[in-house]
């Protein structure tokens, strides 16, 4: 085989991805002179970084399987449009060893590491042997090829609990249990399993010692075919939850100088033993003593921009270069750490229903604009609809700053300006958790979220003054927007009518709580709005997104989204979501009780885990449901017999429908 193709100059780049990281990519290639070619699913005929690259072309349908993972259909999107190399991006095929070798066999050039130093380095239980081998220090666990139940049990036995299961080719916490007790241990496996095959198509497993209130410590490395291996400093990634990062930040707040230089001389020693070129991560973790080995990812980390922000350089740009054959512009000791830099990442998800992930069309997409140490990679846009197929990722906001504490503060300012509708966000969960103490003083682990987690997704406070008032604007804003588009109407001025002043009376509510009253006086003389007793002088100017509201002299910003009846509202005092009740009558509601055992989203049933007849505890897993690549058991709302179950395994179902009766005991 001729290896002549691993690096050379190319013009043509196929991106073999979607979403946040395509659009990433896209731009650094198009900044560098190089013509894109997209590829999308049926699902994402009009997704953003279908629009933004030269060329695109269909994989498949919908599913990953039958699209993004298909390797003979991504050899021949880039044979149909001339691509003459292919950036993997993150997640899908980017670990992926075959898919490698295929670019290669297809005289392709792959924007990574080759297939071998994949396979000795992507595995997680091949990387453990190998750092053993090369004295890198590791976490006591078992990484061997036997992979029946009674193995692994014995392994985890010998390790002592708690253990860790871990999908050797995994990566974003899929395919990873925490097993505390050896009850646990086979539906464990079973599960991560699953999990496992269903997102890297490989379903194998290692155990080791889980290290309790650990820290998360990464190391960036990226080499040439030179010979050059570079570290480019360290990223804290403790911020997790169900072995998710949430939050990132570079560099670590937990090590010093020495400590720092230490764990990048060990990442460089771990890449250095495959010889490794290309952008990978080395990471450890930390019992606040030592640090281990744990994996090596063979590819760019969605944290890789706080490493930019520190270090000023362009990963994907450095990652072409390494493919074009040329050698990495600086040397170890020309690296520079400038400031901190922190990310949040956004995701289509509910915090206050257990993370659920949400699905629909991005009706409001408004973020701050990127500025003063602000960048925001996004994969969406207003108007996209967010599918139940892949990743809930929307977008990552990064802030840099001078100080660790002043990026919070950018980070969060950033997120507090955010407003996103149509699809329920993380964003409110996020702000909490940058301005949680802990999170300040850098007292964290990563178990802090899961211990935080009802205090980080309580419910925000009850609608205020200010927030009737800015209710009751927003109304008179939208509809004084409708009359603008008729020359003639009166109603073009605020509060015009014929003669005489008028009342009009508002009422709002939070969910089904009571009814908050407001009346509008309007007409000759100064607009006032009254509540309970108080009678407030009352002015609005419109702008892009919201209005300015002045009440009794002190003027407030306000962001606001109107859908019907339904009222979105950012002020001072954070988000609120208000009913304005309907004030000619005819609500209709419907009241769905929590016994409804329903699908939350569309997804796909991958078992069945309690039998028709089967009594059941309170919170007793009933089936698990596989949705955006990630397994969600659905559990008995309280006490009572299974009375039927309505789906089988395999089965794709839509959201709301019933799945199964469960019926309480006693009645």
């Amino acid at each position: 085989m001729d290896r002549s193709n691993l690096y050379r100059r190319f013009r043509t780049l196929l991106i073999a991805n979607r979403g946040e990281i395509a659009c990433r990519v896209i731009r650094t290639a198009r900044a560098m002179g190089l013509r894109t070619v997209a590829v999308y699913s049926e699902a994402d005929r009009d997704a953003m970084h279908v629009a933004l690259a030269d060329e695109a072309v269909l994989l498949g349908p919908a599913r990953a399987r039958d699209s993004y993972l298909n390797i003979e259909r991504l050899i021949e999107a880039a044979r149909k449009t001339g691509a003459e190399a292919v950036h993997p991006g993150y997640g899908f095929l980017s670990e992926n060893a075959e898919f490698a070798r295929a670019c290669l066999d297809a005289g392709l050039i792959f924007v990574g590491p080759t297939a071998g130093m994949m396979t000795a380095m992507g595995s997680k239980s091949g990387s453990k042997a190998l750092m053993e081998k090369a004295g890198v220090p590791l976490v006591p666990g078992y990484h061997g090829e036997a992979q029946d139940e009674a193995t692994l049990a014995k392994a985890a036995e010998k390790i002592g609990f708690p253990v860790l299961v871990k999908a050797s080719a995994g990566g974003g916490g899929r395919g990873m249990r925490i097993v505390r007790s050896a009850a646990e241990l086979g539906p464990a496996i079973v599960s991560a399993k699953r999990e496992a095959k269903a997102a890297f198509g490989d379903d194998t497993m290692l155990i080791e010692k889980y290290v309790d209130n650990p820290r998360h410590i990464e190391v960036q490395v990226i080499g040439d075919s030179h010979g050059n291996l570079l570290s480019l400093f360290e990223r804290e990634c403790t911020l997790q939850r169900r072995h998710q990062k949430v939050i990132e930040e570079a560099p670590s707040p937990t090590l010093n100088a020495a400590q720092r230089e230490t764990v990048c001389a060990a990442a460089r020693k771990a890449a250095g033993a495959v010889s490794y070129v290309g952008a990978g991560t080395i990471e450890f973790v930390s019992d606040g003593k030592d640090v281990f080995f744990i994996e090596m990812n063979t590819r760019l980390q969605v944290e890789h921009p706080v490493t930019e922000l520190i270090t000023g350089i362009d990963l994907v740009e450095w990652q072409l270069r390494v493919a074009f054959g040329e050698a990495l512009p600086l040397k170890q000791d020309e690296i520079r750490l400038n400031g901190h830099a922190i990310e949040a990442r956004v995701y289509a998800e509910n915090p206050t229903k257990s993370f659920m992930p949400s699905v629909g069309r991005i009706s409001t997409w408004r973020l701050p604009e990127e500025a003063g140490g602000l960048r925001i990679d996004a994969g969406y846009r207003q108007g996209d609809t967010v599918s139940p197929y892949y990743d809930a990722m929307l977008a990552k906001m990064i802030a840099w700053a001078p100080t660790r504490d002043a990026a919070i503060e950018r980070l969060n300012r950033g997120l507090e300006n955010s407003d996103v509708r149509g699809i329920v966000t993380n964003i409110p969960f996020l702000s909490a958790l940058m301005t949680h103490p802990k999170v300040r003083s850098n007292a964290i682990d990563t178990g802090l979220i899961e211990r935080e987690l009802a205090g980080l997704t309580a419910a925000g406070a009850a609608p205020g003054e200010l927030e009737l008032c800015a209710a009751v604007a927003a109304i008179v804003n939208a509809e004084r927007g409708t009359a603008q588009d008729d020359a003639n109407s009166p109603w073009r001025t605020f509060g015009w009518q014929p003669v005489g002043r008028r009342q009009r009376s508002f009422a709002f509510r939070v969910g089904h709580g009571p009814e908050h009253k407001i009346s509008l006086n309007y007409g000759s003389g100064p607009s006032t709005l009254v509540i309970g007793e108080r009678e407030l002088a009352f002015a609005m100017a419109p702008k892009e997104g919201g209005f300015d509201l002045t009440l009794d002299g002190v003027k407030s910003s306000v962001a606001a989204v109107i859908d019907g009846h339904e009222l979105y509202l950012r002020t001072r005092n954070g988000r609120f979501d208000l009913h304005w009740v309907d004030p000619f009558g005819g609500e209709s509601e419907e009241h769905v009780g929590e016994d409804k055992i329903a699908a939350p989203l569309p997804g796909t049933v991958v078992a069945v885990l309690a039998a028709e007849g089967a009594k059941l505890e309170k919170g007793a897993a009933i089936l698990t449901l596989e949705v955006m690549k990630m397994e969600q058991t659905l559990r008995a709302p309280f006490a009572g017999v299974l009375k039927a179950i309505k789906c089988k395994v395999g089965d794709i179902v839509q959201e709301g429908v019933e799945l199964a009766e469960v019926e309480p005991i006693g009645e």
